[in-house]
C-alpha cells in the first residue's frame, strides 16, 4: 500500500470499530551527517527513515500505535484501540478539524544544494582553517556538518490535512587549544546558510577556549553577574518546562496560579514565536495553525503553552504548542522559538553596566543541578572576573545558586545579543542578562 491507501484503510477500519475519530501523524526524514578529525572521516552517515503514528479516540480516550510498514492497517488500528482501553486518564483529547494555515516564508538554505562530496569538503576545510587560525589550536574534538529534509503529514477523520517540508543544516566546531601544559576546549555552532561562511564559527569557538586559560576561583559571596547569551539560553531552556500548561495542571510547575502576576523584572518579555525568521512553521504537531504567544510581557505572566487538550481543560485557545519527541511519541507540549526579547545594549555595554562582578560564560550540571518544579538551582559555572567594567581574568571552580523566579526578578538589563541554543523539541534563545545579585560559591 502507498500512504494514501494505508491512511484511508486505517480511517475506515477505525470508524467501523467504534472510534470517535482517528488521526495519522507521518514523518519522513532524509539526513546527511559527517564528522572529520585530523583530515579524515571520523563519522559519515546518509539515512532515510520514516514512521507513522495512528491516534484514535475510543471511548473518549487516546490510543496510539506506531508502524514503519504500510502493510497491515487492521493490526495497527487494533493496537491503537487496545492501548486506548487501558488508559486511565479521563481528560478529553480533541483533534483539530480542517483549517487554513498562515503563509510561511522559509529562509534560504543553500547548504542543501551541496553534493555529499561538497559537504565533506566543507567540513574538511573548516577543520583545516581552524587548525591554522591560531598556533594554540592543537586538535579538534569534533568538526561536523549535518543537513536534512523532514516531511510531515497530519491527517484525520475530521478533515484535517496538514503537510510541511522542513529543511535544516548546521555545523559544529570543537577546537582543543594548548598553552604550555594547559589544554582548554570549547565549541560553537551555526544554522542554515551561515554554515557556508564558517570563519565566524572558527573565531567564536577559539575565543571561547582562549578565555578559559589561567582561570582561578573567586571568594564565595553575593555578586553582580552578567550571564552571557549562550549560558542564559541554556538556563532558560532548562526551566522552559515550567511554562507548559500540562505541568501547571498536574501541579508540577512553580507558575501554577500565577497568571497575570509579576514573575520577572519589567525589562523581561518572553515570546513563543513560530514565525521567527530562521525557523518558521505553519502548524504544530496537532495541525493547529501557528500563533504568536506573548508568554511574559514586561515581567507579567500572560500565558502558559497549550495544546488542544490543556487548552480545553483551561477554557482557552491552543497556543499551537503541541509537540512530539518523534513520530512514535504521543502528543505533548513543546516550545517553538522561545526567547527573551532582546534589549538595546551591546555585550560590551552590558559589561560596562556590570561594573564589578562576574560574567558567567558556561553553566554545567543543568540536568542534575536544578529542580524544574521548585525553580531552585545550584550549577557549576565558569566565566570571567570584571572590575570597573574591564575583564581581569578567567574564573573556574565556582557554583552559582538561587531560584529561577528570583533570578528573573533580579534582571536589571537585557542585552541586544540574542542567541538561540541547539534545537531539541524547540529552540530556546536569550540575550545576555545582567543580574543584580547571585550567590557564588568559590574558595
Amino acid at each position: 500500500m502507498n500512504f494514501e491507501q494505508f491512511k484511508d484503510a486505517c480511517f475506515r477500519l477505525a470508524l467501523e470499530k467504534g472510534c470517535e475519530s482517528a488521526e495519522i501523524y507521518s514523518v519522513v526524514n532524509d539526513s546527511f551527517s559527517v564528522n572529520v578529525l585530523s583530515g579524515e572521516l571520523d563519522r559519515y552517515s546518509v539515512a532515510k527513515d520514516s514512521g507513522l503514528n495512528l491516534r484514535v479516540i475510543y471511548g473518549g480516550k487516546n490510543g496510539y500505535a506506531y508502524t514503519e510498514m504500510f502493510d497491515d492497517p487492521e493490526a495497527l488500528v487494533e493496537r491503537a484501540i487496545d492501548n486506548a482501553k487501558v488508559i486511565e486518564n479521563t481528560d478529553i483529547n480533541p483533534m483539530q478539524g480542517a483549517c487554513e494555515y498562515p503563509e510561511i516564508v522559509r529562509p534560504e538554505n543553500p547548504a542543501l544544494d551541496l553534493t555529499e562530496g561538497e559537504k565533506i569538503g566543507l567540513a574538511m576545510r573548516m577543520e583545516r582553517d581552524a587548525l591554522a587560525f591560531d598556533g594554540r589550536v592543537n586538535r579538534m574534538s569534533y568538526c561536523a556538518v549535518e543537513t536534512g529534509i523532514s516531511h510531515t503529514r497530519i491527517c484525520n477523520t475530521l478533515g484535517l490535512n496538514a503537510e510541511s517540508e522542513d529543511k535544516y543544516s548546521y555545523s559544529i566546531l570543537g577546537p582543543i587549544l594548548r598553552q604550555g601544559d594547559e589544554e582548554r576546549s570549547a565549541y560553537a555552532f551555526r544554522f542554515g546558510k551561515d554554515i557556508l561562511d564558517y570563519a565566524p564559527i572558527i573565531k567564536e569557538s577559539v575565543d571561547n577556549a582562549l578565555i578559559q586559560f589561567n582561570a582561578r576561583t573567586v571568594d564565595s559571596g553575593e555578586y553582580r553577574v552578567l550571564i552571557r547569551h549562550d549560558a542564559a539560553a541554556d538556563l532558560i531552556s532548562a526551566f522552559s518546562g515550567m511554562f507548559s500548561a500540562d505541568a501547571v495542571q498536574k501541579g508540577l510547575s512553580l507558575l501554577a496560579g500565577k497568571l497575570n502576576e509579576r514573575i520577572a523584572s519589567d525589562c523581561v518579555t518572553i515570546l513563543d514565536d513560530p514565525f521567527e525568521k530562521d525557523n518558521p512553521r505553519a502548524f504544530d504537531d496537532e495541525g493547529v495553525p501557528s500563533v504568536l504567544t506573548t508568554v511574559i510581557e514586561n515581567g507579567m505572566l500572560n500565558s502558559y503553552l497549550h495544546n488542544l487538550r490543556t487548552a480545553l481543560k483551561d477554557g482557552v485557545a491552543s497556543t499551537s504548542n503541541a509537540g512530539r519527541m518523534g513520530a512514535a511519541a504521543p502528543v505533548d507540549i513543546a516550545p517553538t522559538n522561545f526567547y527573551i526579547v532582546p534589549g538595546e545594549k551591546s555585550y560590551d555595554e552590558m559589561i560596562a553596566q556590570l561594573g564589578s562582578g562576574l560574567i558567567i560564560t558556561e553553566l554545567g550540571g543543568l540536568h542534575a543541578g536544578l529542580n524544574p518544579v521548585s525553580g531552585d538551582f545550584s550549577l557549576i559555572a565558569s566565566g570571567l572576573l570584571v572590575e570597573n567594567g574591564s575583564i581581569i581574568r578567567s574564573v573556574e571552580q565556582i557554583t552559582c545558586a538561587g531560584n529561577f523566579l528570583s533570578l528573573m526578578k533580579d534582571i536589571e538589563a537585557v542585552g541586544s545579543d540574542l542567541k538561540f541554543g541547539l534545537p531539541g523539541g524547540g529552540r530556546v534563545g536569550s540575550p545576555s542578562l545582567l543580574i543584580s545579585k547571585l550567590v557564588i560559591s568559590g574558595k
